[in-house]
């Protein structure tokens, strides 16, 4: 597939705010760790191949084992995760999927238990922040596979 353009080349001063949300999300009392796997999930979801290889490097490099990366697109039906990471991994499939407009109440409820409000707003900002960086790389066609762990930690500064 060939790239349509160089959108953060072309784009850079467009995506500054994007930038500032993730410096704002890597100072959030949520794991870090956490964060990048609900990225991953979400990536999967929209089918963005830039963000999975960035991803999934990310947490493999932060020790990530390959079974809970191979089986995310199954939470649901294993025990690898965590209660906080399945309400985490729920509520940001519910926030990026959007079925029947809405996301269901039990979603966040469970959501709730599971995090403080000040966290709960920064996971929000987190699935919002994926989703623009998905779609801008799903777009534009953004090459993949030559993402190296950290690449873009300097952008959070």
């Amino acid at each position: 597939m060939k790239q349509r353009m160089n959108f953060y080349e072309k784009g850079f001063r467009a995506m500054k705010p994007l930038f500032s949300l993730g410096a704002y999300l890597s100072r959030s009392s949520v794991d870090p760790s956490l964060l990048e796997l609900m990225s991953f999930r979400i990536s999967q979801i929209n089918g963005c191949a830039y963000c999975l290889d960035m991803h999934s490097k990310d947490l493999r490099a932060k020790g990530e084992s390959e079974q809970r990366l191979y089986m995310i697109c199954a939470w649901r039906e294993t025990t690898l995760y965590s209660q906080r990471e399945r309400a985490a991994l729920a509520w940001a499939e519910a926030v990026t999927k959007l079925e029947n407009n809405e996301v269901p109440d039990d979603v966040y409820e469970k959501a709730l238990q599971a995090f403080s409000e000040e966290e709960l707003i920064d996971l929000t900002m987190a699935v919002i922040g994926i989703n623009s960086y998905n779609r801008i790389n799903v777009a534009f066609r953004t090459p993949a596979g030559d993402y190296v762990p950290g690449q873009h930690a300097a952008l959070l500064n």
